[in-house]
């Protein structure tokens, strides 16, 4: 998804967005001024004027003047099913504050996959936020839930939220330390 990252833009027509971290929905308002602070994962995170995060899915792109993307951006591999390939899935779901995947953000405790009678398979995971109050779980276990749907084979998807053990940065992959500069 392309975006003028941090260049103010005015939204094109009203806009139902998510506001971050409280999961809470709202609307801004036509000519409102927002920046891009991050396009990943099939979703956009702008800064409001009034400073607040807000979410904006990718259907919405055009009321900031943006194209959608890359239709491959979360599409899912061809062929038999593998569950490296429910993490590649897992891995196009990101954190709309921190620009990392919820794979390289530890954020998956648990990922499992069971084969049922008819050859299909179900995937068990189990994820936590960065917080217990985090408003976005919700919206970030559907999201892991509807791309984890699309690897070829899985016909269940069950993705539970936990809170023990609390998530902490021992967490991170090498990966999400050098981007964040934890090194």
């Amino acid at each position: 998804m392309s975006s003028p990252r941090h260049t103010p833009i005015a939204l094109g027509q009203d806009c139902d967005v998510t506001l971050i971290p409280s999961g809470e929905r709202t609307t801004l308002r036509a000519g409102e001024r927002v920046v891009v602070t991050q396009a990943l994962g099939g979703t956009i995170t702008v800064q409001t004027e009034r400073g607040h995060l807000a979410r904006i899915s990718s259907e919405d792109a055009s009321t900031l003047g943006l194209d959608s993307g890359p239709a491959d951006e979360a599409t899912a591999p061809l062929g038999p099913f593998e569950l490296e390939r429910v993490f590649e899935q897992l891995k196009t779901v990101f954190d709309p504050e921190i620009p990392i995947n919820v794979v390289d953000l530890g954020l998956i405790y648990a990922c499992e996959a069971h084969l049922l009678a008819d050859g299909s398979h179900s995937v068990v995971i189990k994820m936590s936020m960065t917080a217990p109050g985090c408003g976005m779980g919700d919206i970030l276990r559907d999201d892991a839930r509807t791309r984890v749907q699309k690897v070829p084979g899985v016909s269940e998807v069950d993705v539970e939220l936990v809170w023990d053990p609390p998530w902490d940065q021992s967490r991170l992959t090498d990966a999400a330390r050098l981007q964040l500069g934890l090194y």
